[in-house]
C-alpha cells in the first residue's frame, strides 16, 4: 500500500470578498520533497502555503498531512513551521533565545534546548552568533536564523514563504545552495513559494505553476521547461518567443504543422490538439541560431534583419524582423559567431523543428 503524502489537498477554495484566492485545488506532494509554488503575484501560491501552515481556513476543501485530516486543526497542532521573508525574529532576544523559542513553548528542559539549538545553528553554520541580537546580523545571517529557529522542531514539513526575497543577487545565490544542502541533510519535506522561476528551477523536484487561484501545471523542472502544457506557462517559465498559430495538420507519434505568420511549421505539440485549432508556438531563445550552427535535421530557416543586439556575456542576444509585425529573437552561445552582426545587417536564423512546441492559447 503506497504512503500517504506529506500533504494533500483536494478541492480547496478560498475567497476574500469577490476575490477568489484558490479555486478547486487538488495537490499531492510526496515526503521528502522540495516542492515549489511559482507563480506571479496574485496567483494563491502563498494563500496556498498558508492554508497548509493553518493560518487560513479553505471556504471549501480538506487539508491532510501525512494522511490526518487538519483541515479545521491550529497552525500550533499541525507538524509544519514557516520561515517568512521578513525573517520575523524577536529582535530583543538573542539568537540562542530566538532558536530557542519553539522549544521553549513546548516545555522543553532548558538543558536540552541548549543542545538542540547549539546543533541546528551549527547545521545552518552559524556556530558563534547565539549571543548576538538579530540587528547584529547580516541579511543572510538572519535568514539562517530564522531557518534554525524554524527546524529545531523538527517539523515534517517546512514552508518557506519567499524566504529568499529580500536578499541582494549574490546572497540570494548563496541561500539556494545553503537551502538544498540543508533538504538533503535533513530529508523531510520543503515546499517553497516564490515568483523567481530561476529560483524554483535550480531548487525544485517538482514545481506547481500557477495562475488566478489554479494550477496550470506540476512537473519537474526540466519538464516544465521543455514541454509547457499552455501558452501561460510557456510565457512564464524561460525567455520564449510566442508566435500565433493554427494547427494544420496532426501527425502520429506527437508532432504538428502550424501555420504561422505564413510560414509552415512543423513542431512539437501538447496532447489533444485538433485540426484549426488556435495556438501558440513556443519557442526558446537559445533553441534559436544562425542557419549556418544549426545542424538538426529538420528544421525551419527564416531571413531577418536584427533590430536589436545585446551581449550578455554567456551569450549574445539579437531580435530580428522577420515578417510584418514577427520579431525573434536568439541567443547565441557561440559569440565569435556574432562578434560582427550589427543592427540591420540580414541573418538567416534557423531552430530544429523539435524545439519549437505548439500549446493551446
Amino acid at each position: 500500500m503506497a504512503a500517504d503524502p506529506a500533504v494533500r489537498l483536494r478541492g480547496i477554495r478560498r475567497a476574500f470578498g469577490d476575490v477568489v484566492a484558490i479555486e478547486n485545488l487538488d495537490l499531492d506532494i510526496a515526503t521528502g520533497e522540495f516542492f515549489t509554488l511559482l507563480g506571479p503575484s496574485g496567483s494563491g501560491k502563498t494563500t496556498t502555503l498558508r492554508v497548509i501552515a493553518g493560518f487560513e481556513q479553505p471556504d471549501a476543501g480538506t487539508v491532510e498531512l501525512a494522511g490526518r485530516d487538519v483541515t479545521r486543526v491550529a497552525p500550533s497542532e499541525r507538524d509544519v513551521n514557516t520561515v517568512f521573508q521578513d525573517y520575523a525574529l524577536f529582535p530583543h532576544m538573542t539568537v540562542q533565545e530566538n532558536v530557542e523559542y519553539g522549544l521553549r513553548v513546548k516545555g522543553t528542559a532548558r538543558r536540552d534546548r541548549r543542545i538542540k539549538a547549539a546543533e541546528v545553528l551549527e547545521r545552518v553554520r552559524l556556530p558563534h552568533v547565539g549571543g548576538r541580537r538579530p540587528v547584529q546580523l547580516s541579511g543572510g545571517q538572519r535568514q539562517r536564523v530564522a531557518l534554525a529557529r524554524a527546524i529545531v522542531n523538527s517539523p515534517s514539513v517546512l514552508l518557506l514563504d519567499e524566504p529568499l526575497g529580500a536578499l541582494d543577487l549574490q546572497l540570494r545565490i548563496n541561500m539556494q545552495e545553503e537551502l538544498r544542502r540543508l533538504h538533503r541533510a535533513l530529508d523531510n519535506t520543503f515546499i517553497f513559494v516564490t515568483h523567481d522561476q530561476g529560483e524554483a528551477m535550480s531548487m525544485s523536484d517538482r514545481i506547481a505553476i500557477m495562475n488566478s487561484g489554479k494550477v496550470q501545471q506540476i512537473g519537474s523542472p526540466e519538464d516544465i521547461y521543455e514541454n509547457p502544457k499552455n501558452r501561460f506557462v510557456a510565457a512564464f517559465v524561460g525567455h520564449t518567443n510566442l508566435l500565433d498559430g493554427i494547427v494544420v495538420d496532426v501527425e502520429a507519434g506527437g508532432s504538428t504543422v502550424v501555420q504561422s505568420y505564413g510560414m509552415t511549421i512543423p513542431c512539437r505539440c501538447a496532447p489533444n490538439l485538433v485540426k484549426g485549432q488556435k495556438v501558440t508556438i513556443a519557442l526558446r531563445y537559445e533553441k534559436v541560431g544562425l542557419a549556418r550552427s544549426i545542424e538538426s535535421s529538420p528544421q525551419t530557416t527564416v531571413t531577418g534583419a536584427v533590430i536589436d543586439r545585446t551581449y550578455l556575456g554567456s551569450a549574445v542576444r539579437i531580435v530580428s524582423r522577420i515578417g510584418d509585425g514577427l520579431n525573434l529573437t536568439a541567443d547565441i552561445a557561440d559569440t565569435a559567431q556574432v562578434r560582427d552582426v550589427t543592427i540591420g545587417d540580414t541573418v538567416q536564423l534557423s531552430f530544429a523543428c523539435d524545439s519549437a512546441v505548439a500549446v493551446p492559447n
